[in-house]
């Protein structure tokens, strides 16, 4: 039966209209609407449509039955996520490669468009949709909030799910209000019931500040966000990357992560604005010098490392993640191994004799691990020590060492702190540590008593002394003073201590040591060239003391080596302690942080 209605019925309206039709009369029906020549819906005396207007018997694979297809209604919901996906206003979207930025949807494509990657799912797509999307059509003004300006889900990631955050800077600059906050925390806490690692991709200017009401100080609001960060620490690993600049609450999320990664020329964070900085203090300074990437990669120490654009952040990532499991109840990843890119034979002949003769410890290094795996955080804050992973025939280590290029090794209370942290993550991860050690001490003044060199330095022998991961430490050349304490030494209950033949262990050097001992009775000298005698001859008594042969005959130190022998002697040590359990005396927790 064909049956003709008024123009400006919908496609609901006509397809209601077909069906009870059909039903009643119990034959098919074909509707046309207004002077259309074909038929808008056709129904057949069983309820079947096709919404086309084709009548025809099309097939699914082998059923009788005709092919069904979406309706109107699908098609308007396809509509408005595709508009949702477009992001904020296009004049937003169109100033973003004037700032070297790729679209939040764009930057996604990057991390998990590729051949080993997925984006698996989005939560919270329709978040804040009725504020600015009532009626289903989309308008181009500054009131577009798709996603409320921040994108949830899982993916893939180097073959790795995880949880993943992104701010859409298109939509009112990334900023954060009571949908998108939401959005935030539900990620987290299912991150915390997972056990998969978290990726935040942070370009965000804060709070919504016209918006606040619902979401700053509420249980549930974006205090939250650092409840559940301090939750996850430890639990899973917490990785930001920086796009943009970060300024108040939205600073907190890349401080609180394990990892962060800020994006040269385009990323910043500050606990307030440049504008709010002069009102409060009267000093005018522009983003860059008060939080950019050198700022916080050179001064505050809170960038672990700083990329030359987006897709060298992704890079980094991807390195950084093959050496951290899922969670804390796993173990690192383990790849196969490989020689290392110099030749152990050579590390003799790196390490000078003379205790105050610099060199660079990651020559070391590169004749110890695999090739290609050295992987260095913080690079440029407290550089006299070393805090990387790498591999060591496949095993992924966490290694603690004296940089005697850089500040002779000597322990500054930078280098102290930044030490501990790594030591404390890598302890967290179920990383073995490897303590390598060329140290005349923490560094002693004015000017770092002050800083907190007591305070960071006994932060640093403290995360050494609670680690129960497996530790093997190498007293390459000198070991003095605390130094000793802090790079894992034979009190700190490490699985082996190794000494090179260039070792020494003492409270001070030679040179310090007979100053403070014989100053008064070699003044007493008035023979200058009898004096300097007296003085050369002290000085190789008290050496033959502190040498590496002697801690090892008074069984200070497990074993001398010959250098060329570390890598092997490494590896069988970490591979016969792999499964060691230690264990720390039963209460809440320690009081030092």
């Amino acid at each position: 039966m064909d049956i003709r209605i008024a123009q400006g019925a919908t496609d609901d309206e006509v397809s209601a209209i077909a069906a009870a039709l059909a039903a009643h009369l119990g034959d098919s029906v074909e509707v046309y609407v207004g002077d259309a020549s074909e038929p808008t819906v056709v129904y057949d005396h069983e309820g079947r449509s096709n919404d086309d207007g084709d009548a025809s018997t099309a097939r699914d694979g082998d059923s009788d039955e005709p092919a069904l297809e979406p309706t109107s209604r699908e098609r308007r919901l396809r509509d408005e996520i595709e508009d949702i996906l477009e992001g904020g206003p296009e004049k937003y979207r169109e100033q973003l490669p004037e700032e070297d930025k790729l679209f939040v949807r764009d930057r996604l494509d990057l991390w998990f468009g590729g051949e080993d990657d997925a984006f698996l799912f989005e939560d919270g797509t329709f978040a804040a949709f009725d504020d600015w999307h009532p009626d289903g059509v989309g308008e181009e003004t500054d009131d577009r909030l798709p996603a409320d300006g921040l994108i949830t889900g899982g993916a893939t990631f180097e073959g790795r799910d995880l949880h993943f955050m992104a701010n859409d800077y298109t939509v009112k600059r990334g900023s954060m209000a009571a949908k998108g906050v939401e959005k935030f925390l539900r990620m987290q806490q299912r991150a915390l019931k997972t056990g998969q690692p978290v990726l935040y991709l942070m370009d965000s200017s804060g709070g919504r500040i016209d918006q606040q009401t619902g979401f700053f100080a509420n249980r549930e609001g974006i205090g939250k966000y650092y409840y559940n960060h301090s939750m996850l620490s430890g639990r899973v690993p917490q990785i930001c990357v920086l796009y943009g600049p970060c300024i108040a609450g939205a600073a907190y999320t890349p401080v609180f992560a394990d990892f962060t990664i800020m994006v040269e020329g385009m990323s910043a964070m500050a606990i307030a604005s440049p504008r709010m900085v002069q009102m409060v203090t009267g000093e005018e300074i522009d983003l860059e010098e008060l939080g950019g990437p050198q700022v916080h990669a050179r001064e505050s120490g809170s960038a672990d490392l700083v990329a030359r654009d987006e897709e060298h952040a992704r890079e980094l990532v991807a390195q950084l993640i093959t050496y951290l499991p899922d969670n804390a109840d796993e173990t690192p990843p383990q790849k196969a191994g490989k020689p290392p890119a110099k030749s152990p034979e050579g590390i003799d002949a790196v390490v000078p004799q003379e205790p105050n003769k610099g060199y660079d410890m990651v020559d070391v290094i590169d004749r110890i691990v695999d090739e290609g795996s050295y992987f260095e955080l913080r690079p440029d804050y407290g550089a006299e020590i070393i805090t990387a992973y790498a591999r060591i025939d496949g095993r992924p280590v966490g290694i603690v060492a004296n940089q005697p290029a850089t500040r002779a090794g000597a322990i500054f209370p930078d280098a102290a702190e930044k030490a501990a942290e790594f030591i404390w993550k890598s302890d967290a991860f179920n990383i073995p540590l490897l303590y390598l050690c060329d140290t005349p001490g923490f560094m002693a003044g004015s000017q770092v008593e002050k800083e907190g060199i007591l305070e960071q330095g006994k932060k640093m022998i403290y995360a050494t002394s609670s680690a129960t991961v497996p530790k093997q430490t190498v007293v390459v050349r000198k070991a003095y003073g605390a130094g000793i304490y802090a790079m894992g030494g034979p009190a700190y209950d490490p699985e082996s201590v190794i000494g090179l033949p260039s070792g020494e262990i003492a409270i001070m050097g030679p040179e310090a040591a007979i100053n403070a001992v014989y100053a008064r009775k070699l003044a007493e000298i008035d023979d200058p060239d009898e004096r300097d005698r007296r003085a050369q001859q002290l000085r190789e008594e008290y050496r033959e003391d502190i040498d590496i042969h002697r801690m090892a005959s008074e069984v200070v130190v497990d074993e001398i080596v010959p250098p060329s022998e570390l890598r092997r002697e490494l590896v069988a040590r970490f591979d016969f302690y792999a499964d060691v359990e230690k264990s720390l005396p039963s209460k809440k927790h320690g009081t030092i942080l």
